[in-house]
């Protein structure tokens, strides 16, 4: 097993183990960007739980836990039926156990003198799908990712704009709610619009983590662009010197064997 690949099992993201069948690596592959959507789903659940949202809002929050919960038992059934090394894959796959067990628990709610407990283990678990969310970045640092991380960078400034319309009561359009979560995803703070609730507070802490991280993978990916088309371009300059020297070979052979029957001949 490579180091990295040691490490990830180590942090319960192994994936498939080495060497199994190509089924189990193809469903991997298709799995991927399903389970990083689900797994961001895992932030609006959070924040009605926090901000202990009742009603319409309340539900839509169970309803998302039910979600993830769904997604996730039936990757991990499903994952452990195409592999063909099912104990391996258990052991190394160990996160998605615990957050299996963590969405379980979210959807039991339990109140009394075990709330506090159970919103700590709910911190916990989105620690946990935190981590898994950072394991999966790792196919993000190609040269081909670039448009699909601009994309999501896109559409998740959309959708923050209209949380900070939907929390801010100083936010009085959606323009405006968009303009803030660009300059709270950016870092930039300009101070015309900022958040004044607890509820717009927290989002905009969220923001802040969720934006410079992916200002940081987008460009650590455009820099892996450039980066991977200066190498090919290396290589066809690489190729077309290796393919002259071939061609100047062949006429140094051409020429010595010409030589040399010239030479066999005026010895004769």
């Amino acid at each position: 097993m490579t180091p990295t690949r040691n490490y990830r099992a180590f942090m319960g993201m192994g994936g498939v183990p080495e060497r199994d069948k190509p089924l189990a690596y193809l469903w991997e592959r298709r799995l991927h960007w399903l389970m990083v959507a689900v797994a961001l789903l895992t932030l609006p659940a959070f924040y009605l739980e926090v901000t202990q949202q009742t009603g319409l809002y309340r539900h839509i929050g169970q309803l998302l836990d039910m979600v993830i919960l769904a997604a996730f038992v039936t990757e991990f059934f499903w994952m452990h039926h195409v592999v063909e090394q099912k104990s391996l894959y258990i052991l190394h796959n160990w996160l998605n156990l615990l957050i299996i067990f963590g969405a379980a628990l979210s959807l039991i709610g339990i109140d009394g003198e075990w709330l506090p407990l159970a919103r700590l283990f709910r911190l916990a678990y989105v620690s946990l799908m935190i981590a898994r969310l950072l394991g999966s970045v790792r196919n993000l640092f190609t040269p081909g990712a670039t448009p699909y991380l601009l994309g999501w960078m896109v559409v998740i400034m959309l959708l923050s704009g209209g949380g900070f319309y939907w929390l801010e009561p100083t936010v009085h359009s959606y323009s405006q709610g968009l303009w803030l979560a660009f300059t709270t995803g950016a870092t930039v703070g300009y101070g015309d619009l900022v958040p004044t609730t607890d509820a717009s507070r927290l989002f905009a802490a969220a923001m802040v983590i969720l934006g410079f991280a992916m200002l940081s993978v987008v460009t650590a990916s455009i820099a892996a662009f450039f980066i991977g088309e200066d190498e090919k371009k290396m290589r066809l300059e690489l190729h077309q010197d290796i393919r002259e020297l071939h061609e100047e070979i062949q006429k140094l052979r051409l020429e010595l064997t010409a030589h040399r029957k010239l030479q066999t001949r005026d010895e004769l």
